[in-house]
């Protein structure tokens, strides 16, 4: 069987994606905050949420990569 090597380039870039959907997660939450005007207190009460938010919208976006890489795949072996 051959061995799979994930190169640290690939594991950084997979954080940066992390951090990104974290970062929206938060300005998600920050929205909600200001448009139902709640105290800012519910910035770090809520982060339970905002977390799991962050990994939703991460395992959907890996997802969609997936897909994405699925058809590029078989795009390139039908055109050979």
């Amino acid at each position: 069987m051959k061995d799979w090597v994930i190169t640290g380039r690939h594991v950084r870039r997979e954080l940066w994606v992390l951090l990104g959907c974290l970062l929206a997660a938060c300005l998600v939450n920050v929205y909600a905050i200001v448009r139902y005007a709640r105290p800012v207190s519910e910035l770090w009460t809520q982060i339970g949420y905002v977390v799991v938010l962050a990994l939703v919208v991460y395992l959907l976006l890996a997802l969609l990569r997936l897909l994405a890489a699925g058809v590029l795949a078989l795009v390139r072996k039908i055109r050979r």
